[in-house]
């Protein structure tokens, strides 16, 4: 994988992929450090779409998973779990779905 600045791309563009073997993902950071990922498409468009966005959701669990750690919540019973949800559930100006 490749790495490409985002002043790069921004300002050289297709220039800045030239040296890219084709087919080869590529990370664009900023001064913040990574910020995207350009994925080749190859094959079938949506097949590809659906896979990366559970590839996207599968890393925002897993966050989730970590700062649920972080706070001590890991570790939650159902019970408690429930009591959490019925509270949300219970809180004055929550939006109601639908």
């Amino acid at each position: 994988m490749r790495q490409i600045s985002l002043r790069e791309f921004r300002t050289r563009g297709a220039k800045a992929l030239e040296d890219v073997p084709k087919g080869e993902s590529i990370l664009l950071a900023g001064q913040k450090g990574p910020a995207y990922f350009l994925v080749p498409v190859v094959g079938d468009v949506t097949l590809e779409d659906r896979e990366i966005r559970r590839a996207m959701a599968k890393a925002s669990l897993r966050e989730s998973w970590r700062l649920a750690e972080e706070a001590g919540l890991g570790r939650m019973s159902d019970e408690e779990i429930q009591r959490e949800v019925d509270q949300a559930r219970r809180t004055p100006g929550r939006r109601k779905a639908g």
